[in-house]
């Protein structure tokens, strides 16, 4: 049987990988490189990086696969995500094919495997042809503290972590990701705000303070680095302030 490797490798930083990373790169005969488009090719050419830097198998190859766009028209967000899924299983499937009976295939995934990516939702649909195996990664929430020198929790309380599209009123520390719509300007200005974007990479970026003081800075740098780059990857926490 055929095994899938699904590898975090942390959030741009080729230091983050661990050593169980790494060893399962090594193990892989072939090796998937997700292409997003010109805009995107910052993220496959880290991964590129990656392989040269760790991957010391001779046998091994890479192959590079287009990835479809979401319907981010379709007004069923969940039936959108399904639909987007099952393409994307059927374009992994075809992929497995170019791996050796009883081989390994790995797929590079940015971050951890199990926080906020689909890939391992995506490989369940093909959990009976394969074996799986999930390496994990750091995460963007690790990077993001550790870049601010703060710990995730406070003493004996709880952490929320949810997406912009989700951000309700925060009573608890909460961690919001894949916040597109900035849903923070809506937050209350009373909040302390620890925002990060491109976390652990060159271009690093990272602003703190009282969220009524800096939320309109973080809309402009945030836009600025999008026109910059062409794509912007940013995680946030909010919490009362003491």
């Amino acid at each position: 049987m055929k095994t899938i490797l699904i590898v975090g490798i942390g959030t741009g930083n080729p230091e983050h990988l661990t050593v169980q990373a790494i060893n399962a790169l090594n193990r892989a005969d072939v090796l998937f490189i997700p292409d997003k488009g010109a805009a995107k090719s910052d993220l496959a050419d880290l991964r590129r990086e990656i392989v040269a830097r760790y991957v010391t198998n001779p046998a091994s190859v890479t192959v590079d696969y287009a990835v479809p766009k979401r319907d981010a028209a379709n007004p069923d967000y969940g039936a959108g995500v399904d639909d987007w899924h099952a393409a994307l299983a059927e374009i992994f499937a075809g992929l497995l094919e170019k791996v050796p009976e009883n081989g390994a295939a790995a797929f590079l995934v940015w971050g951890d495997p199990g926080l906020y990516d689909s890939t391992i939702r995506i490989i369940d649909r093909l959990r009976d042809r394969f074996a799986v195996e999930i390496i994990p990664g750091i995460t963007s929430i690790q990077a993001l503290t550790a870049a601010h020198g703060i710990a995730l929790n406070r003493i004996g309380e709880p952490v929320h972590i949810t997406t912009g599209r989700r951000l309700g009123v925060v009573a608890d520390d909460t961690i919001v990701m894949l916040d597109g719509q900035t849903a923070f300007m809506d937050a209350d200005p009373e909040l302390e705000i620890f925002w990060g974007a491109y976390l652990g990479t060159p271009d690093e970026i990272r602003i703190s303070g009282r969220l009524g003081d800096v939320r309109d800075q973080i809309v402009e740098t945030r836009k600025a680095a999008r026109e910059r780059h062409g794509w912007i990857m940013d995680t946030y926490l909010l919490r009362k302030r003491d």
